[in-house]
């Protein structure tokens, strides 16, 4: 039986990359001479530091530009709040999103059997298995959540025949 899985997870190495990146620019960057501007990674979280408000949003900006240029999406990135750490210097922890969280999987179970097109979809931990008889129900599945999931990026992996 065909079947295929809806999983939200970002290339990893990519968002090191970009990390690596964006640090690299904003060192050499004017605005940021003599700041303590930079940006941590670590496992699924990412760190930004900042002398104040303004420049956070700057050092994001850095972050997001190098991210889209390597092809990740930004949608993966969730802010928290900023913390002042001591002076006037701040810091906010970015954690990217790993897994289809249960509402949204609850969303795309809903939409699949909304559809009327001939397949199952069963949540697998944080994972959605749609499974159908055939492959054209599938692909067509597969443009229907394409089209109505828009605030997370999904990928769709595990194809079988």
């Amino acid at each position: 039986m065909p079947s295929f899985d809806v999983v939200c997870e970002a290339n990893m190495v990519e968002i090191k990359n970009a990390v690596d990146q964006a640090n690299k620019e904003i060192t050499t960057r004017f605005d940021f001479k003599g700041s303590d501007a930079r940006i941590e990674h670590k496992d699924q979280e990412l760190t930004a530091f900042a002398d104040d408000d303004f420049k956070l949003g700057q050092v994001r900006d850095v972050l997001i530009g190098k991210m889209a240029k390597r092809q990740v999406d930004v949608r993966f990135l969730d802010y928290g709040k900023i913390d002042k750490i001591g002076g006037d210097k701040v810091k906010q922890i970015i954690t990217v999103k790993k897994g289809v969280s249960s509402d949204l999987a609850k969303k795309i179970v809903r939409l699949v059997k909304d559809s009327k097109v001939k397949v199952q979809a069963s949540i697998q931990g944080d994972a959605v298995r749609v499974s159908g008889g055939k492959r054209d129900d599938l692909q067509s599945t597969i443009a229907l959540l394409r089209k109505e999931v828009t605030d997370t990026p999904l990928d769709f992996n595990n194809f079988r025949d």
